[in-house]
């Protein structure tokens, strides 16, 4: 069910783990994070470069607020960030504000994906960087009115996957180790969640599950690291498709763009051979296509005002 090379190059990069990729109607960009490059990437569709927020620490992932500020899931703390002037070009280093340490007991993890659930509450899980990894981690809610609280999930070794459906009733997410996407109900007010049952599992030829986003049918894109593929799954877990990208680690698609007619994938050169490099040099970049009419659905904003 593979389509041919659908993916086309948006954005030569050199990103070293791209991630958490999603399009932002208010400042008419796409944004995203290098993770190991500790810097998050604003680009408008046709420009040559990115506008580079350096921070003093990697970034796993991060939301839009209401107010026009950032609010980050830094590598060991939940922080706030103001934003510099946007008609800005180049690397600018700016300085978060923190707000929350997190899993300070635990020095081997750090935060990976997340995003807002569609109330305005900032949802991300952590990984474990320790060889062999654990399942020491967890998935976290930040809301102002609640801080930050622990979701009542099993621990994760890789938390990945995280994304709402459009009614905000259900949360996806996976362990990326066991290969299995999850589905519970959610509740974002109480931060209750149901017990997890399986929506998807991943074959060995089909790679490993990375981020995914939901369409406004309710249907889910997943980036299969290792797969160079994005596939699209019903809501009963069924495989619709699955598009091909030109290199390897594909890591975290999203729906959006000027007229909202455009999914385009992050991808990484992490863990890649200098011979895989040769083979595939835009590893690392931003690879886009052409989406049906009317299936992106605004990312929300954090509820900060």
């Amino acid at each position: 069910m593979r389509t041919q090379h659908p993916f086309g190059l948006a954005l030569a990069q050199a990103n070293h783990l791209g991630e958490g990729l999603q399009w932002h109607a208010p400042s008419g960009r796409w944004w995203w994070v290098d993770i190991q490059g500790a810097c998050i990437h604003a680009w408008t569709p046709g420009a040559g470069a990115t506008l580079q927020l350096r921070l003093p620490e990697r970034v796993g992932c991060f939301v839009h607020g209401r107010s026009g500020a950032l609010v980050l899931a830094l590598a060991k703390r939940v922080a706030r960030l103001t934003l510099p002037d946007l008609q800005a070009t180049g690397s600018i280093a700016v300085q978060p504000e923190a707000i929350a340490e997190l899993e300070a007991h635990l020095p081997t993890t750090r935060a990976n994906d997340g995003r807002c659930d569609r109330s305005g509450a900032f949802v991300f899980g952590t990984l474990d960087e320790a060889e062999p990894r654990r399942a020491v981690g967890g998935f976290y809610q930040y809301t102002l009115a609640s801080g930050l609280r622990r979701l009542a999930l099993d621990g994760v070794a890789i938390a990945n996957s995280i994304c709402f459906s459009p009614d905000g009733r259900r949360m996806y997410f996976c362990d990326t180790t066991t290969r299995r996407i999850m589905v519970c109900d959610y509740d974002s007010a109480s931060a209750r969640v149901s017990e997890p049952r399986l929506f998807v599992k991943k074959e060995p030829d089909e790679g490993w599950p990375d981020g995914s986003t939901i369409d406004a049918q309710g249907c889910l894109w997943n980036a299969e690291w290792g797969n160079a593929a994005v596939a699209r799954y019903a809501p009963d877990g069924r495989l619709l498709a699955r598009y091909s990208v030109p290199v390897s680690h594909v890591t975290c698609p999203a729906l959006g763009g000027p007229g909202g007619e455009q999914v385009l994938v992050t991808t990484a050169r992490e863990g890649l051979s200098s011979a895989d490099l040769m083979a595939r040099p835009l590893s690392g970049s931003l690879f886009g296509m052409a989406l049906q009419h009317g299936l992106a659905l605004p990312e929300p904003l954090f509820n900060d005002g």
